[in-house]
């Protein structure tokens, strides 16, 4: 018999969440149709993260569980996909995987899952992090008012710490007829925000046989009928250039949200990372796009611990979030990650001292997130209500072009629509409003 019902659990990042967009339509193009738990899945996919050690160990956690399930249904299948797939392929075959399929072999999917339904002869695998990337797959959108769109895939810049250009492969632009194309069919379909997502979006079009760069790309996705939102992520702060805070402050769809990874506020750490600019060039780029764009919300990410790290350039990254009053952070400890050039640098510092600090930071960060909600109390805020807010009966949620999220009262007839609510109580999360 056919496999008849499928679950995917998703972690990581946005492009993730795309991908599993891709996944669902394939299996339910197979006929089968999704399910609530890995206890009724016929097939049962993990789409995965490598980012950090954490997110990796919670797979192998994950298969386990997968593993126990299909000793009772051996004809269960277990699928993982993702960065963990691409990096980890023996360790994961080892731990009872049918198949593996990395980040760049989603095309080959449909006939790798319709093969193991007739045959199965040891783990499947998938994993060439060098081909191109497949156009005109199918996607199945977890949200029919927002709408996540590949822009570039891959990443070339190699930052000390990470895995993700091991995993992702090489930059690779997608065509913008392409992108474009996929907008409008996600409008025609009721869509009303897109985010453009890329490991580094402000490279888009440097390896295109045109000149195409990636505001131009703004420019095109602005004038899309339909879309009255435009978001993207995430952007490197070597590659931000004035053209791009430009139409950021002039085409209408694009929010006045910047998320800007700084990573560290000391000079000496950014180098060691490899990230290609100075505390004080980021400084400016942050300055820059508040001047150029009122009421911008910056967000960033930070990583604590990075090996070296002494407690005067610790001391430099909490001075840089008291000068920069960023609007949310996301803020982790350094762990190794092997393969990389920081796996190698020594002193590592010590777990301990890594979890002081990372405490620290968000204490502090906290607390200017905190303050800078409270500060907005009594403004108003466009909202796209997306969906009813199932902890206060008789509310909905949705997000401000800053990217804060809104609840206040309403139904469900709500959903859907662009709205002025005005901010009357602020939290570390966002706000509770009224009309």
């Amino acid at each position: 018999m056919p496999p008849r019902h499928y679950w995917i659990n998703t972690s990581g990042c946005q492009m993730n969440e795309r991908d599993s967009e891709t996944i669902a339509a394939i299996c339910e193009g197979l006929g089968m149709r999704a399910c609530a738990s890995a206890e009724q899945a016929d097939v049962a996919i993990l789409n995965t993260c490598a980012v950090r050690e954490k997110p990796v160990q919670k797979v192998y956690s994950k298969l386990g569980e997968l593993a126990r399930l299909k000793r009772a249904r051996p004809e269960m299948l277990i699928v993982v996909a993702g960065c963990v797939a691409q990096i980890a392929g023996d360790e994961l075959c080892r731990r009872h995987a049918d198949l593996l399929v990395g980040p760049r072999c989603y095309d080959q999917l449909e006939e790798a899952l319709v093969s193991l339904q007739e045959r199965r002869d040891g783990c499947v695998s998938l994993r060439d992090g060098k081909r191109p990337m497949g156009e005109g797959l199918p996607v199945r959108r977890a949200s029919r008012l927002t709408a996540f769109v590949n822009v570039n895939y891959g990443c070339n810049n190699f930052c000390a710490y990470c895995i993700v250009p091991y995993a992702r492969g090489p930059e690779q632009s997608r065509q913008p007829e392409a992108i474009l194309a996929e907008i409008e069919g996600a409008v025609a379909e009721g869509c009303r925000e897109v985010t453009l997502l890329g490991q580094n979006v402000n490279s888009y079009g440097h390896d295109l046989e045109r000149d195409l760069d990636f505001p131009t790309l703004l420019e095109m996705v602005d004038a899309v009928e339909g879309v009255d939102r435009v978001r993207f992520t995430t952007s490197h702060p070597k590659d931000l250039t004035d053209r791009l805070i430009e139409a950021m402050a002039h085409l209408p769809s694009v929010c006045e949200h910047l998320h800007l990874p700084m990573q560290a506020g000391a000079d000496g750490v950014l180098e060691a990372m490899g990230r290609g600019y100075t505390y004080e060039h980021f400084r400016s780029l942050v300055e820059r796009a508040r001047e150029a764009v009122p009421r911008l919300a910056v967000t960033t990410d930070v990583m604590v611990g990075f090996p070296g790290e002494s407690e005067q350039e610790f001391e430099e990254t909490l001075r840089a979030f008291e000068e920069l009053q960023f609007d949310q952070a996301f803020m982790f400890k350094y762990n190794d990650r092997p393969g990389t050039r920081a796996e190698k640098i020594e002193p590592k510092v010590p777990e301990a001292e890594k979890q002081r600090r990372l405490v620290k930071l968000v204490a502090l960060q906290n607390d200017i997130g905190r303050e800078k909600n409270r500060r907005s109390l009594g403004e108003s805020f466009e909202v796209l209500v997306e969906e009813p807010d199932h902890r206060s009966p008789g509310h909905v949620r949705g997000r401000t072009r800053t990217n804060k999220l809104m609840i206040f009262p309403g139904g469900p007839e709500l959903i859907g629509q662009l709205l002025t609510v005005r901010a009357e109580e602020a939290y570390l999360w966002g706000f509770i409003g009224r009309r």
